[in-house]
């Protein structure tokens, strides 16, 4: 008889030792799969916080016409080789612009060719804290926007071209670009045109701007402003 209870009670063991053996598994698993995830969000690019004042004016000439950003507040530097800047806009006429500037630009050249032409202009340029002006011959690259950073007092500014040719360079001209040998509506771009579109002169007094800065890093937009247009 004894035997026989021994059989019996034998092969017990064996199933209370695979219930452990698959908690063990279980746990192991799930340890694994948390230490995972865990390290995945600390991977996670935290995003700076922005604050900033923008106005855009359009007085139909070159020298009471820009885009200017004032940084009022930031929770750290941030440099502009991190940051885009788009813009959107539908003017009262029905026409639609934007444009989406990202950096580092780096190129070096003359103030013309800083300011003026398609492949060369890098705006909006830097003024203020954030701006490294210590080599006096390459500070318009140091303006340029992706090499200086942002930080309280800095602005973020574009303006026309202007003077003996651009936009609203005489009384008859106002809201108009006018070709010269300094700039060409055709083939070349000014400040406000790069940051706010070619068109952008159609923009008139109460039209809206969306103005956004992106943080590349972590892909959130740390400054979102609907700007009225002002004259």
């Amino acid at each position: 008889m004894e035997k026989m209870i021994q059989k019996t009670n034998e092969p017990a063991v064996s199933p209370v030792v695979g219930v452990m053996l698959m908690l063990v598994v279980v746990i192991i698993i799930a340890a694994v799969v948390s230490a995972f995830a865990g390290g995945l969000t600390t991977k996670e690019q935290k995003a700076p916080q922005i604050s900033a004042e923008c106005k855009i004016i359009n007085g139909g000439t070159w020298q009471n016409s820009m885009f200017d950003l004032a940084i009022t507040g930031t929770s750290e530097p941030v440099p502009t080789r991190d940051v885009e800047l788009i813009t959107a806009w539908k003017a009262a006429d029905g026409t639609k612009g934007g444009s989406r500037i990202t950096g580092p630009n780096v190129s070096v050249g003359s103030f013309a060719n800083t300011h003026f032409g398609t492949n060369n202009y890098h705006g909006p340029e830097g003024y203020g804290p954030g701006v490294n002006r210590s080599k006096l011959m390459e500070h318009y690259t140091d303006q340029m926007f992706g090499n200086y950073t942002l930080t309280v007092g800095t602005r973020m500014h574009s303006s026309p071209a202007g003077m003996s040719a651009g936009y609203g360079i005489s009384p008859s001209t106002r809201f108009q670009y006018t070709n010269g040998g300094i700039y060409k509506y055709e083939t070349d771009m000014d400040g406000m045109q790069a940051v706010l579109g070619r068109e952008w002169y159609r923009l008139r007094t109460g039209d809206v701007v969306t103005v956004k800065l992106v943080h590349r890093p972590s892909g959130k937009v740390i400054f979102d402003q609907d700007v009225s247009v002002v004259s």
